[in-house]
């Protein structure tokens, strides 16, 4: 399995979580080992720091482009969710994934949305099977073709379909499936834990009545709630400084500031879908160790650029819709390999 050749390559973390709960990890440059006494490893980075070691290795993860690669390569990506009465949130996190260099995009969503995402794109491949009779059995068999799987934006909280999503998460564990878990699928570990619990691969991406119910109001508490969720897991934090928590190595990264005040929604959606590809990528590249924390920083990085640029055109009318459009931008200045 690709997440498990990965994480077999970051053997080299052993983590003790007891007496005086030391860790052994790779430094930022990965060329160093460091000893972190305590849970309180902390690293910030600002949105000037162009050059810090997560933002280069952010960009060695990116694939060139190169003329003998084929169709897929690049990532395919699946986004369940959606629900009646929200179809934008799907569209947003699958189109960002494409617009960040995935190749193919599946969503995966209840038959009265899958109409109307359809309508904003041709580029995505809509699946409407969600809220069928035999759900499990139509869409697990895709499953084996997708990179990355993203699961909750637009999701609602409808019983069945929760249920349906429920034993989705258990089939990707057990195909070890690279996943992300956003909006209402964070509903849904809110009220059970153990189905996460220990799950290699998985990202978390709560804003903060989101972070909140996962972890509570007592900050000082952050690590017990890391470690029930087990080893394994990687949470970002979105909010002003989005943070990263890492229980492989018990590390937390600050991330730059960046973006404005205009907080229109569809924003942790363009993030979930960019963190998708990301994260492939990360996840396919030979020499990164950390491939979701540096997926996370990069998804964060990219999410505050394009908001940054596109409130500096529309102010305070910006849209999710006007950050889209940025990602291209954003991508060649801050990502893309340049030409010597």
């Amino acid at each position: 399995m690709l997440l498990l050749r990965r994480l077999s390559k970051r053997s080299i973390f052993p983590v003790s979580l007891g007496g005086s709960r030391s860790v052994l990890c790779l430094g930022a440059t990965g060329d160093s080992v460091d000893r972190i006494p305590e849970l309180n490893r902390s690293r910030r980075f600002t949105m000037g720091e162009n050059k810090s070691p997560l933002m280069e290795r952010a960009r060695n993860i990116v694939p060139h482009l190169e003329t003998t690669r084929h169709k897929g390569q690049a990532g395919r990506i699946g986004v369940v969710g959606g629900s009646l009465e929200y179809t934008g949130a799907p569209y947003f996190a699958a189109i960002s994934a494409l617009k960040v260099g995935a190749d193919l995009v599946h969503v995966f969503c209840p038959q009265a949305a899958a109409q109307v995402i359809k309508s904003y794109s041709a580029e995505l491949i809509v699946h409407p099977l969600l809220d069928s009779n035999n759900a499990i059995i139509q869409i697990e068999p895709w499953l084996e073709r997708l990179h990355v799987l993203v699961i909750g934006p637009g999701l609602g909280r409808d019983r069945v379909v929760l249920q349906t999503v429920a034993e989705l998460i258990k089939i990707c564990r057990q195909l070890q499936k690279p996943l992300i878990i956003d909006a209402d699928g964070l509903y849904l570990i809110t009220h059970d834990v153990s189905l996460v619990k220990d799950y290699y691969g998985l990202i978390l991406t709560p804003n903060a009545i989101e972070f909140c119910r996962l972890f509570g109001n007592d900050r000082s508490r952050i690590w017990e709630m890391m470690e029930k969720l087990g080893r394994g897991v990687t949470v970002i934090e979105k909010g002003l400084n989005d943070r990263i928590y890492e229980s492989l190595t018990m590390e937390k990264f600050e991330c730059p500031q960046g973006g404005s005040a205009r907080r229109c929604g569809g924003q942790g959606d363009l993030l979930a879908g960019a963190l998708a590809t990301f994260y492939f990528w990360a996840l396919e590249s030979k020499q990164e160790i950390s491939p979701a924390t540096v997926a996370c920083f990069a998804a964060s990085y990219l999410t505050k650029t394009c908001n940054s640029h596109a409130f500096k055109l529309k102010g305070r009318s910006m849209t999710c819709t006007d950050m889209i459009e940025q990602i291209h931008v954003v991508f060649e200045e801050c990502f893309e390999h340049k030409k010597e």
